[in-house]
C-alpha cells in the first residue's frame, strides 16, 4: 500500500513538473512570438519613416519648384503689364498719324481742286489770249491803224495806241501769273504728298511695332497660362504628397500603438525584462554636463560627497524624455529631489529623473522609450535649471554612463 502511495505522489509530482515545464515552454515559445512580431512591426515602422522622409523630401522639392514658378509667373505678368503700357503708347502714335494722314489727305484735296481751278483759269485766259493774238495777227497793221484813224483826236488815238499795248501785256502778266500761281499749287500738292508719304511710312513702322508687340504679348501670355498650369500641378502633387504622408503617419501611428500594446501584453505575461537596449538621451535640450557621476563637493553643503547620477544642464521647461520602456513606479515631490519620478524598466533596473518643474505622468502609467515624462527644472534641493539623472541596478546606484553610452 506505501508503495502504491510512494508511487502515485511520483507521478503526480512528474506530472506536476511536466506541466511547469510546459507551461514554461508555452510562455517561452508565446514570448518568442511577440518579440518577433514587435521586431516586425518595428522594421515597419522604419520602413514607414523612410517612406515618409522621402515623402517630405518630394514634397519640399516640389514647393521649391512652385515658389520658382511663382516668381517666374509674377516677373512675366510684370513684363506683360510694361509690353501693354508700351502698346498702349504706340496705338496712340499710331491713332496721331491716322489723324495727321487725314489732314493731308485733306489738305491734298483741297489743293488738287485749286490746282485744277487755276489749270482751268489759266486755260480760259491762254484760250482768250491766244483768240486775241489770232485776231490781230490776221487785221495785222490795219487793225492798229483803224483803231488810231478812228480816233476823233489825238488825245484818243493815244489812248487807243496804249489801250491795244495794255491789253497785250495784260494778257502777258496775267498768263504768267496764271502759271506761276498753278506751279505753286502743284509744288504745294507734291509737298503735301510727299509728307503723306512720310506718314504712310511713319504709321508703317509704328503698325509694324504693334504687332511685334502683339505677338510679344501672345507668347508672353501662352507663357503665363504654361506657368500657370504648372503651378496648379504643383499645388496638386502639393496635396498628394501631403495625403501620403499623413497615410505614413497614420500607419506610423498605428505601427507604433501596436507595439506599445503588444509590450505591455508581454510585459503583463512574462513580468517586466530589461532587454540590454541602450538609453535614449534624457534631456535633449542639454546644453552640458554641468555635474558628473562620483566623488564631487556638493554645491550647496560644501562637502565632499559621492553624486549618484549625471546632471544635464538644460532651460527651464525643455522636455525631460524617458530613456527606455517602463512603468512609472514614483511620481512625486521630495524636499531634497524636488518633483521626481522613478521607472522599473525590469530585471531590477531603475532610473529616476529630479528637480522636474512639471510631471507629466503618474505611478503606474506605462511608459516608452523617447516619451516625454517631465519639464526640467530647479525645484528641490538645486541651483539652478537642470536634470539630475540617476540609474539603480538590485537597489544600489550606477554609474549612468554604461547604460547612456551602450
Amino acid at each position: 500500500m506505501k508503495q502504491w502511495k510512494r508511487a502515485l505522489c511520483v507521478l503526480l509530482c512528474l506530472l506536476m513538473v511536466t506541466g511547469i515545464a510546459g507551461t514554461y515552454e508555452t510562455s517561452a515559445y508565446a514570448s518568442e512570438l511577440t518579440n518577433e512580431s514587435i521586431k516586425k512591426k518595428e522594421e515597419e515602422i522604419s520602413k514607414a519613416k523612410e517612406e515618409k522622409k522621402a515623402l517630405q523630401s518630394g514634397l519640399t522639392n516640389v514647393k521649391e519648384l512652385k515658389k520658382q514658378l511663382e516668381t517666374s509667373k509674377a516677373n512675366l505678368t510684370n513684363y506683360v503689364a510694361e509690353l501693354d503700357a508700351d502698346l498702349v503708347t504706340i496705338q496712340a502714335k499710331i491713332d496721331e498719324l491716322k489723324k495727321l494722314i487725314a489732314e493731308k489727305k485733306e489738305q491734298i484735296t483741297q489743293k488738287t481742286k485749286e490746282l485744277e481751278e487755276a489749270l482751268a483759269v489759266q486755260q480760259a485766259q491762254y484760250e482768250a489770249m491766244k483768240s486775241r493774238i489770232k485776231f490781230m495777227y490776221e487785221k495785222g497793221d490795219m487793225l492798229y491803224m483803224e483803231l488810231v484813224f478812228s480816233a476823233e483826236s489825238f488825245g484818243e488815238m493815244l489812248n487807243k495806241a496804249d489801250y491795244i499795248e495794255m491789253l497785250s501785256s495784260y494778257d502777258r502778266k496775267m498768263l504768267d501769273e496764271y502759271v506761276a500761281y498753278a506751279e505753286y499749287v502743284a509744288l504745294c500738292k507734291e509737298s503735301l504728298e510727299e509728307e503723306k508719304t512720310v506718314l504712310d511710312e511713319a504709321k508703317a513702322t509704328v503698325e509694324e511695332e504693334e504687332a511685334s508687340l502683339n505677338a510679344l504679348i501672345a507668347v508672353k501670355e501662352q507663357e503665363i497660362y504654361n506657368v500657370s498650369s504648372d503651378i496648379k500641378n504643383k499645388e496638386q502633387a502639393i496635396k498628394e504628397y501631403e495625403a501620403d504622408i499623413a497615410t505614413q503617419n497614420e500607419t506610423i501611428k498605428a505601427l507604433e500603438a501596436a507595439v506599445a500594446e503588444e509590450r505591455k501584453r508581454l510585459a503583463a505575461e512574462q513580468g517586466r525584462k530589461y532587454d540590454g537596449g541602450v538609453f535614449t538621451w534624457p534631456a535633449p535640450s542639454s546644453s552640458r554636463i554641468s555635474d558628473d557621476y562620483g566623488t564631487r563637493t556638493h554645491p550647496i553643503l560644501g562637502i565632499q560627497q559621492f553624486h549618484n547620477g549625471v546632471d544635464l544642464a538644460a532651460p527651464g521647461g525643455s522636455p525631460i524624455l524617458a530613456v527606455y520602456d517602463g512603468k512609472v513606479v514614483a511620481a512625486d515631490y521630495n524636499s531634497s529631489m524636488g518633483n521626481y519620478i522613478m521607472i522599473d524598466h525590469g530585471d531590477g533596473l531603475y532610473t529616476i529623473y529630479m528637480h522636474a518643474s512639471a510631471l507629466y505622468v503618474s505611478k503606474g502609467t506605462e511608459v516608452t522609450k523617447g516619451q516625454k515624462i517631465a519639464a526640467v527644472g530647479s525645484t528641490g534641493r538645486s541651483t539652478g535649471n537642470h536634470l539630475h539623472f540617476s540609474v539603480r541596478l538590485n537597489g544600489s546606484y550606477v554609474n549612468p554612463w554604461q547604460y547612456l553610452r551602450g
